[in-house]
């Protein structure tokens, strides 16, 4: 058997949306899971704040890795495994999933060779194994070459790149089994009015005027803020349980995110916590969750927002803002979710993880 800290293993490293993670084949991995989160703690360099001795980028955002495999179901063309490897943790979690850097799998899919490029343009439908979820990924490959060229700009990424529309259904309760898993629009936490929602990503949504906060400060301001972590993390741990989460403490979910009202023209303005450092941007299932919440008579989003006329919802964050289509069907039930993210290759290679 080879040694991967010799003969190194093949990697993608890519940007999808406003994060940076490595893309691996299953097939280039171990078969166990607890041998894989070994191996992904050396190559990112974990534990560690700096992650000197890894591809990891000292931050949540820049410390992800995708797991692509043939689809084990019919409705798909690939399988997607996200894994969160942990900055300064001996820790790797598949708790959650990552719209930003699913925004990547429809291109490394491509590249790896597990889906053939159709045309201009090949759609490519991603089983996401975090949620159980199909997304389906539109991606551009003139020549049948995937181009990371275009003219789509997101917040938080400079530049103009080739546009990856997403497009995702049945995401209620995606992880908690239902929309509101109290069935209540508000709970109220140690006094704090609180939305528990599930479309794509638990969260609770809470106002930042609750808490003390205008909702504008600075993500190093928000970081900076132990007093109001210790505050939301209490929050946290009550509300795991109620979203049929269980105990949370050692988990990324639910997300923490205040809101308030919009500056920039959008319907809200965030301040996401993922969950203990406060996010540069805001993640696209947080995103639909948030603008689901908004939709919601008498939750504290819906409280703070200015709604727009069609079904685009701007969500504003830290570093611009967020754009998610949220669709509902003649009953009135939140049936498709859909955003606009950018991804780039940024090298292809091999990685070579510590002895």
């Amino acid at each position: 058997m080879s040694d991967p800290a010799i003969d190194g293993i093949p990697c993608l490293w890519m940007r999808g949306g406003t994060s940076k993670g490595a893309y691996f084949l299953a097939s280039d991995l171990p078969a166990q899971r607890e041998a894989i989160d070994a191996l992904l703690l050396r190559i990112m360099g974990s534990p560690d704040p700096r992650q000197i001795d890894g591809i990891g980028g000292a931050d949540p955002l820049t410390s992800k890795v995708a797991i692509l495999s043939p689809s084990s179901r019919e409705d798909a063309d690939v399988d997607y495994l996200f894994l969160q490897v942990y900055v300064e943790e001996a820790l790797v979690s598949d708790a959650q999933g990552c719209g930003n850097i699913l925004a990547g799998v429809g291109p490394a899919a491509i590249e790896r060779g597990l889906v053939a490029a159709t045309g201009d343009e090949t759609r490519v439908r991603i089983h996401m194994v975090n949620t159980g979820e199909v997304a389906t990924a539109r991606i551009a490959t003139p020549g049948g070459r995937v181009s990371y060229s275009g003219d789509a700009r997101i917040d938080g990424v400079p530049g103009n790149h080739a546009a990856v529309p997403l497009l995702f259904e049945t995401l209620e309760g995606s992880m908690t089994g239902a929309l509101l898993p109290t069935g209540n629009a508000v709970d109220v936490i140690d006094g704090i009015e609180c939305t528990l929602i599930d479309n794509g990503m638990p969260c609770v949504i809470l106002r930042a005027s609750d808490v003390g906060r205008t909702g504008a400060e600075t993500r190093e301001t928000m970081d900076a803020d132990t007093g109001l972590k210790a505050r939301l993390e209490a929050i946290r741990l009550q509300a795991g349980p109620l979203m049929n989460l269980g105990d949370v403490t050692e988990k990324t979910v639910p997300k923490m995110t205040l809101v308030s009202p919009p500056t920039g023209g959008g319907a809200v303005s965030t301040r996401s916590f993922i969950p203990h450092r406060c996010h540069a941007t805001i993640g696209v299932f947080a995103a639909v969750s948030v603008a689901t919440a908004c939709l919601i008579e008498g939750s504290p989003a819906a409280s703070v927002s200015r709604l727009p006329e069609g079904e685009t919802y701007v969500i504003e964050h830290p570093t611009g803002a967020a754009e998610v289509l949220v669709e509902r069907d003649p009953d009135g039930k939140f049936s498709r979710a859909g955003t606009l993210r950018t991804a780039r290759k940024l090298f292809d290679g091999r990685v070579f993880p510590r002895a």
